[in-house]
């Protein structure tokens, strides 16, 4: 029997003051007709939204922030994140500076992911604004990880159900040095005790009610009750299947791009591929609540 792999409706329904265009059938639309710079109505608020909640991850162009409005648009869906571990932009404790010199080796992000997992109450979402861009390369993949989930056998389904896995900063707090070494954006030094918590392998999005995987390569060590050597897989098995592409969508960026993602139900992918130029990124992240 061919498997058919559901898809997003490519006629957006219910929207009268944006333009939401899909990109392709698993996840992500681009948003026109908004300017981010001024708050938006409650209307326009309420259907940014409902995209986000039902493409997952949203784009914008041509937008043209200051950071203190970038901080602004990302409070009308919650309190900022302060990253617990990498330096943030100065004067700015609530954005990220992600950035890679033209002479540095490494980027960041540069693994299929969720962010901050490790935290007990992991980021919503976060919005990644564009301000420098390299003339090709440094496009960001996304990965659907309810479409993942429902596309498990049945079997598969009820064996994760009801799991929990143990979440870890220690890839970051614990090669800090290593890192620092060969990318730009940099971690905080000196000895960090890394920090674990336990969210469930499916978890329940709050607003949607769908489930999904909650597992990521850098930040999901174990399945609780397992070693990390006997965890390992069932961990691989997932992220191999959370990784094919018809779960997955690619964002090129330009100058003034805007990708806001849910954090809660989808891995991003940060692709180093433009060797030799500069790009930076002002991140936002705003804060979540505890996975069930």
């Amino acid at each position: 029997m061919q498997e058919i792999i559901p898809q997003l409706s490519k006629v957006p329904h219910g929207y009268k003051h944006l333009e939401v265009s899909p990109v392709c059938g698993a996840l992500g639309a681009e948003i026109s007709g908004v300017d981010l710079s001024s708050l938006p109505s409650d209307e326009v608020l309420a259907e940014i939204r409902k995209a986000l909640n039902e493409y997952l991850v949203i784009f914008f162009r041509d937008q043209d922030l200051t950071p203190d409005q970038q901080k602004a648009f990302g409070r009308l869906f919650g309190t900022l994140n302060v990253h617990p571990v990498y330096e943030p932009l100065p004067g700015h404790p609530e954005i990220l500076q992600v950035v890679k010199e033209a002479d540095a080796r490494d980027n960041i992000g540069d693994t299929w992911h969720s962010d901050a997992t490790f935290l007990d109450e992991p980021p919503m979402g976060s919005i990644l604004y564009a301000k420098e861009i390299p003339p090709f390369g440094g496009d960001t993949l996304f990965a659907n990880l309810c479409l993942a989930y429902e596309m498990l056998s049945e079997g598969m389904r009820n064996m994760l159900d009801g799991m929990n896995a143990v979440h870890s900063d220690a890839f970051l707090t614990q090669v800090n040095a290593e890192r620092n070494e060969t990318r730009s954006t940099k971690l905080k030094t000196g000895q960090l005790n890394a920090r674990e918590t336990l969210h469930p392998v499916v978890r329940t999005h709050p607003e949607t009610g769908r489930k999904g995987l909650f597992i990521n390569e850098p930040f999901t060590d174990r399945i609780e009750g397992m070693s990390t050597k006997e965890s390992a897989p069932i961990i691989e098995e997932l992220l191999a299947h959370i990784k094919r592409p018809e779960f997955t969508c690619r964002f090129r960026w330009q100058l003034g791009s805007i990708a806001f993602w849910d954090n809660r139900c989808t891995h991003h992918y940060a692709l180093n591929d433009y060797h030799g130029y500069r790009r930076e990124m002002h991140r936002v992240t705003v804060n979540g609540d505890r996975p069930f």
